[in-house]
């Protein structure tokens, strides 16, 4: 291939200007959807794990109290 047919293929017979940046969308377009899927699993993971670290802290405190009446330390200050 000489440098006369390579300038010619970039050159696409006068259509370049539309032909490349038709090039380019597509190639970010392929790379987005390739990198859509792992970011919005990370997010799912994330939410996931805020969700239940949540629910735990609820499921502490609920069963907190019950356990602080148990030991006669639920009903508050006692002054002497």
């Amino acid at each position: 291939m000489n440098g006369a047919s390579l300038s010619s293929f970039f050159a696409m017979g006068g259509y370049a200007v539309y032909v490349w940046p038709a090039y380019g969308v597509f190639i970010i377009v392929l790379l987005m959807d390739w990198l859509a899927p792992q970011f919005r699993r990370r997010r799912v993971l994330r939410e996931v794990r805020s969700r239940m670290a949540r629910q735990d802290g609820r499921k502490a405190r609920a069963s907190a109290p019950a356990s602080l009446e148990e030991e006669g330390r639920g009903e508050g200050l006692r002054l002497p």
